[in-house]
C-alpha cells in the first residue's frame, strides 16, 4: 500500500471460533477490508483432556486455510496470527502450533492473559479512548477477560477461566437446561469474578469488592463495553437481524434486563428450537446460554446496568499492532 497506509491481517484462533480481519491501517484507524467468523470449537473437550483434539484441529485449519487465500488475493501486507485459552491450556498447544507453521507459514503467537487483555482493551477503545473507568468484557470460549481502564491506560484486568465452551461442557447437561445447572454455573462464575476483584484493592472496584484492609469509597467504572460472540449475538436477536449486519450490532446497547430476558427465553427451550431464534447464528446456540450466564454475572459485579456492543475487539488491537510493527520495519 502506498503511503502511510498498511494492509494487515489478523487471525484469531480461538476456543469457539477462528475469525479473520482484513483491514487498511492509516494514522491509527482501521478501515475494514473483509471479516469472517467460523465456529470451530477448538477448545471443545480441553477443560477434561487437556488436549486438543484431532476433529477440532482440522475444522480450526479449515478455515485458516481459507483465510490465508483471502490474505493472499486481497494482497496483504502482514498477517499475524494469535491464538488464545486453547491452545495456551492443552497439552499438545505447541504442537498445533508447529502443523500452522508447517501447513501455513503462520506463526501463531500464544497470548497469555495479560497480552490478551491489553490487545482487546486497545480494539475496543481506540477509536474512542474512555475518559472515566470503563470496563471492557471479552467473552470467549475457554477464557474471559476483565479489562478496566482510562484512557489507554488499563488500571486492572483479569484472565478467568470462564468461557461459553469450558461452562457448556462443566454445568450443562440436559436440553434445555435445569435450572440447579443454571445456578451452579452462575455460582462458578461469580467466585470466578470475585476472587480477583476482592484482591485488587484497585480505587474503580465496586466497594463490596474491596479489601477489608484497603480505603473505602471506590468510585466504580462509569460504562462497560462487551466484545465478542455473546454480545453481538444478543445484540442480533434484540433487534430482529437477519442477515447479520455490523453495523447495526456495532454500539447497540443492551441493558441488564434485557440480557436477563433473552437468557431465560434461551434456556426454556430445547437446542433445535433455539437455534431457529431469528438474529441467533445455529452455531451460536449451544453455547449462548453460558455465554449470558457470564456477561449477566459480569455486569452486575461492577454495577453496570447497560452495556454498549461493539466490533471493535482483539482482531482490531492486533491488527494496530501489526501496522504499528510494519510502520518500524
Amino acid at each position: 500500500m502506498s503511503g502511510g497506509t498498511h494492509r494487515v491481517a489478523s487471525i484469531d484462533v480461538g476456543s469457539n471460533s477462528t475469525r479473520l480481519l482484513v483491514a487498511d491501517v492509516e494514522d491509527g484507524e482501521v478501515a475494514v477490508v473483509e471479516r469472517h467468523s467460523r465456529v470451530t470449537r477448538l477448545g471443545r473437550g480441553v477443560d477434561l483432556s487437556g488436549q486438543l483434539s484431532d476433529e477440532a484441529i482440522e475444522a480450526a485449519c479449515a478455515a485458516i486455510g481459507d483465510y490465508v487465500e483471502i490474505c493472499a488475493e486481497r494482497e496483504v501486507e502482514r498477517v499475524a496470527a494469535i491464538a488464545t485459552s486453547a491452545v495456551r491450556d492443552a497439552s499438545n498447544g505447541g504442537a498445533f502450533a508447529a502443523e500452522l507453521r508447517e501447513r501455513f507459514a503462520l506463526s501463531p503467537r500464544v497470548l497469555d492473559g495479560e497480552e490478551e487483555a491489553r490487545l482487546t482493551y486497545r480494539g475496543a477503545t481506540a477509536a474512542h479512548p474512555p475518559a472515566e473507568p470503563t470496563l471492557v468484557i471479552d467473552i470467549g470460549g475457554g477464557s474471559t477477560e476483565l479489562i478496566v481502564g482510562r484512557g489507554a491506560e488499563i488500571a486492572f484486568h483479569a484472565s478467568l477461566q470462564a468461557g461459553v465452551v469450558r461452562h457448556s461442557e462443566r454445568h450443562i447437561a440436559t436440553d434445555p437446561p435445569t435450572a440447579t445447572e443454571l445456578e451452579a454455573l452462575a455460582g462458578n462464575v461469580r467466585t470466578l469474578i470475585e476472587a480477583p476483584l476482592a484482591r485488587s484493592g484497585a480505587p474503580f472496584v465496586p466497594v463490596k469488592y474491596e479489601r477489608r484492609t484497603g480505603s473505602r469509597g471506590a468510585t466504580g467504572v462509569a460504562a462497560g463495553i462487551a466484545v465478542a460472540g455473546t454480545p453481538t449475538s444478543l445484540a442480533a436477536v434484540e433487534l430482529g437481524l437477519e442477515p447479520y449486519d455490523p453495523q447495526r450490532v456495532h454500539g447497540h446497547v443492551l441493558g441488564l434486563e434485557g440480557i436477563q430476558r433473552q437468557l431465560s427465553r434461551f434456556a426454556s427451550v430445547p437446542l433445535a428450537e433455539r437455534a431457529a431464534i431469528p438474529g441467533l447464528h445455529p452455531d451460536r446456540a449451544p453455547t449462548i446460554i453460558a455465554g449470558c450466564v457470564i456477561l449477566v454475572e459480569a455486569m452486575r459485579a461492577f454495577d453496570l446496568s447497560r452495556i454498549e456492543v461493539s466490533e471493535h475487539d482483539i482482531l482490531y488491537g492486533t491488527a494496530l499492532e501489526t501496522a504499528g510493527d510494519a510502520e518500524t520495519t
